[in-house]
């Protein structure tokens, strides 16, 4: 089975894209493959952030990686957290305190249209390739659900009527961001 690297720590997004992916690959973690680095994230765009990830895997420890970066864009904020819906609240990576901010930030606002956005960029020997995915969906009043993680108990894609955080992960992942993006990196790896 062929092996490629997703070049994160985050145990959530492991889970979510191995449950995507199946058994096609083996995806190992930065841990499995021992980087332990804290890998810069400085970029401006989604997609920056995506290749500067994927980047740093290959050119320091040499294995085929793909690296993905999600957003937020909240339209009533300008497209706030965005590139930063991470570190929205502080460095802390803490997303209770980031759902509270865009929470409190998004007290009386009548425009609540947002979408997540996901970029994964993929690095196979020396070629480099981006697929994003997207869903459109509003910004809840209040937080709904218990399942997914960061902003999922507040974001209501539009093909639902109900949160992220209220759906089985199958029901999400065949609709959200970051599966819309799998699926181009699946077929792109399949080709």
């Amino acid at each position: 089975m062929k092996e490629i690297v997703f070049a994160t720590n985050n145990q959530h997004k492991l889970n979510e894209l191995r449950a995507i992916v199946g058994d096609r690959f083996r995806i190992l973690s930065l841990a499995e493959i021992g980087c332990h680095d804290d890998i810069p994230e400085t970029a401006d765009t989604l997609e920056g952030n995506a290749l500067m990830k994927a980047r740093y895997v290959k050119e320091h420890y040499g294995y085929d990686c793909f690296a993905d970066d999600t957003g937020l864009m909240v339209d009533a904020l300008g497209g706030a957290p965005g590139v930063y819906s991470a570190r929205y609240a502080g460095p802390g990576h803490d997303s209770v305190a980031n759902v509270n901010l865009l929470l409190k930030n998004m007290e009386g606002k009548t425009d609540r249209s947002a979408r997540f956005i996901t970029v994964i960029a993929l690095i196979m020997g020396d070629e480099e390739y981006t697929f994003e995915g997207r869903v459109e969906g509003h910004i809840l009043t209040e937080r709904h659900g218990e399942a997914g993680f960061g902003y999922d108990p507040i974001f209501q894609p539009v093909e639902s009527d109900c949160s992220f955080a209220c759906m089985s992960s199958e029901a999400k992942n065949a609709i959200s961001h970051r599966g819309r993006a799998t699926a181009k990196l699946v077929k792109k790896l399949t080709e």
